[in-house]
C-alpha cells in the first residue's frame, strides 16, 4: 500500500482562472492594438508637428517589427491596426530587400499604369526610389489624408503583385500574397472615405 494521499481534484470554477498566471487576455490585447492605431493615426493627422510624421515612420525601427506585429499582426485587414501592421510590413520588406523589390517593381509597371501612378515611385524605380517612397507613404500618415496613404500602398503592391506575375522567381503563392495585401490595403482605403476606419 502506497503513503501517497490522494487528494479531490480541483474544481475549475471562476477562482480557478482568477488564479492562473499567464498571457493577456486577448481581448485586452486587442483592444489596447486598437486603441494604439486610433491614437497614432487620428492623433498625427490633427498635429503639423514633422517630428511626429518622422517618429512614426521609425517606429518599427525603434521598437522592432516584432513587436509591432504582436501588438497588430491580428488585427482584421479594415481596422487602424491592421491598416498600420501592413504599412510597417511593407516598409520592412522594401529595406530588408530593395533590389528584389525593385525589379519586381520594375518588372510590373508597365503592365500596371494606373497602379504605378498612384503608387509614385520615381522614376526609374531603383532601390533608393522605392525606400524613398515607402517612406514618403508612411509619413503620410502624420501629414495626409490616410486614405490617401492606403491608396498608394495598395498601388505600390499591385504593381510588385503584376511583377511578380511576370518573372520566372516567384512562386504562386507569393504572387497571390501581394495581390491580397493590395486588394486589403485598397478595400480599407474604401472603408476609410465610405465610413472611417476604427
Amino acid at each position: 500500500m502506497s503513503d501517497r494521499q490522494h487528494h479531490r481534484p480541483m474544481q475549475r470554477g471562476s477562482s480557478f482562472f482568477e488564479t492562473v498566471v499567464g498571457g493577456s487576455d486577448p481581448a485586452e490585447v486587442s483592444e489596447a492594438a486598437d486603441r494604439a492605431a486610433s491614437l497614432l493615426v487620428r492623433g498625427a493627422c490633427e498635429t503639423d508637428d514633422a517630428e511626429v510624421a518622422e517618429r512614426l515612420l521609425h517606429l518599427a525601427d525603434t521598437e522592432g517589427i516584432e513587436a509591432i506585429a504582436e501588438v497588430w499582426s491580428g488585427s482584421p485587414a479594415d481596422s487602424l491596426a491592421g491598416c498600420l501592421w501592413r504599412l510597417f510590413l511593407l516598409r520592412s520588406w522594401v529595406y530588408a530587400d530593395p533590389a528584389t523589390v525593385a525589379a519586381e517593381y520594375e518588372a510590373g509597371r508597365a503592365h500596371a499604369q494606373v497602379a504605378r501612378v498612384v503608387a509614385g515611385v520615381a522614376d526609374p524605380p531603383g532601390p533608393d526610389e522605392l525606400r524613398a517612397m515607402v517612406d514618403e507613404v508612411l509619413r503620410g500618415i502624420a501629414g495626409s489624408d490616410f486614405a490617401d496613404v492606403l491608396f498608394r500602398a495598395a498601388a505600390f503592391a499591385r504593381v510588385v503583385a503584376t511583377g511578380r506575375a511576370t518573372l520566372a522567381g516567384p512562386s504562386e503563392a507569393q504572387v497571390r500574397r501581394m495581390l491580397v495585401l493590395a486588394e486589403q490595403l485598397e478595400s480599407a482605403a474604401h472603408a476609410e472615405l465610405d465610413h472611417g476606419l476604427v
